[in-house]
């Protein structure tokens, strides 16, 4: 009971337990930031989450909350993962079952890549995510889930405006951006989690069979 219990609950168990330690990462950031290398613990308006995952805080001090963002982003990898692999038994269409699983298998390493030394290989399961998102939105939108329709296309833009805001340099509006869309795309992998069934998207398959 209690094993078909955290199966069933796994993604949302963690997640929330990814946020909590994330949270009391921040809490045990010494401080600075790239606006200012002499502030004080982490801001959520100045630092970037990847702050955390450095050995020295930017103001130079040992960052005593590396090893909390490490474990919660290890949970955070391990729920994205788990979230791709259960979605891709519920989309109808074979083909693109198998690439959004393939992308949550991949996603639990690399998505843990982006607190190590291999950040810069990790950003790709950034892309993998947005594209395996993606992919999602494109059968939601052919469903009856209009809710969770709209919240997909949110989910997606605020990924694009990072990315925009990022890429022109506009680096104040992008460290807040950053945790918009962190926070977003975690309230719709639960949302796409939970409210969703294969049943969803089979009659979608049927009507294209019927084409």
């Amino acid at each position: 009971m209690i094993k078909e219990m955290i199966k069933k609950y796994s993604v949302l168990i963690c997640l929330v337990t990814s946020g909590i330690l994330i949270v009391i990462a921040t809490l045990a950031y010494p401080g600075g930031s790239l606006l200012d290398k002499n502030s004080i613990g982490f801001g959520w308006s100045k630092n970037f989450l990847s702050n955390l995952f450095a050995t020295k805080a930017i103001n130079g001090s040992e960052n005593l909350g590396r090893i909390w963002a490490l474990i919660g982003m290890a949970f955070h990898s391990v729920g994205y993962g788990v979230f791709f692999i259960n979605m891709s038994k519920k989309i109808s269409s074979r083909q693109w079952a198998t690439i959004i699983k393939f992308i949550g298998a991949t996603n639990i390493i690399f998505i843990f890549l982006i607190a190590t030394p291999l950040h810069d290989v990790g950003v790709i399961s950034i892309i993998l995510t947005l594209f395996g998102l993606f992919i999602i939105t494109v059968f939601i939108l052919k469903s009856k889930l209009h809710l969770l329709k709209f919240c997909c296309i949110i989910c997606l833009l605020t990924f694009y405006c990072f990315f925009a805001l990022f890429g022109f340099g506009y680096l104040g509006l992008a460290v807040i951006m950053q945790k918009v869309y962190v926070i977003s795309s975690m309230l719709l992998v639960l949302g796409l989690e939970y409210f969703t069934k294969y049943e969803d998207f089979i009659q979608i398959k049927s009507a294209e069979q019927k084409i």
